[in-house]
């Protein structure tokens, strides 16, 4: 799990490129998250930058093109890009970069070097991101990752439900990293019951699967 910053007040700074730069002073993250959101829906921008210069960190959000930008590092940035398919997922990676920076964004979904690795097709992302995976313990904590996001767990339980009354076209890329991981770690999918709706995703559970699992529900 990211490490919480430390308490105490933060400074941001929130800029759009127009000159206007806003910076804050916050005793934490809700406070930020409130002043973030009022800066937001005020402007009418493509690109919304929020920088933390003290721990050499910032988020850029990108609603138009669906992208959200994560960077560390102020000799040599580091960069990863996240394919954003929801407009609306702007304002919780906002929150997540509040409350933890750059490594709170870790779990939000899937996070690539590259910005041309968004163009390629959900699929691919999705089996190019299930290939970064190697061990056991970091496939099932990914797997739980996208269970978390939108998982059940069957009455019965007996089994774990990915992608809870989805349809088919929602999540792909995930959908496609989830099918590869599952394979990886020998967990069997099963046929989900006629009524489920044609994106879920039903696989029987493990101990390995409900003990990850609980750490996100």
């Amino acid at each position: 799990m990211a490490r919480p910053y430390e308490p105490g007040p933060k400074q941001f700074v929130f800029a759009v490129g127009d000159g206007n730069d806003q910076k804050v002073s916050v005793g934490d993250p809700q406070e930020a998250y409130v002043a973030f959101s009022a800066f937001f829906r005020d402007r009418d921008s493509g690109v919304y930058t929020i920088s933390d210069d003290p721990a050499g960190q910032s988020l850029v959000l990108m609603p138009d093109q669906g992208v959200i930008v994560r960077v560390k590092g102020a000799d040599r940035p580091r960069s990863e890009y996240l394919r954003a398919d929801r407009a609306n997922r702007c304002l919780p990676g906002a929150m997540l970069f509040f409350e933890n920076g750059y490594a709170g964004l870790d779990h939000f979904g899937q996070w690539f070097p590259d910005l041309a690795d968004l163009d390629a097709s959900p699929e691919t992302r999705g089996a190019a991101r299930a290939a970064t995976f190697t061990t056991e313990a970091a496939a099932i904590e990914e797997v739980a990752r996208i269970w978390g996001a939108s998982g059940i767990v069957d009455p019965s339980d007996r089994y774990h439900v990915f992608f809870d009354s989805h349809d088919v076209d929602d999540d792909r890329a995930e959908r496609a990293e989830l099918l590869a991981l599952i394979e990886f770690l020998g967990i069997e999918r099963v046929d989900a019951p006629a009524e489920a709706a044609d994106g879920e995703v039903w696989v029987r559970t493990d101990a390995r699967l409900d003990a990850a699992c609980a750490r996100w529900s």
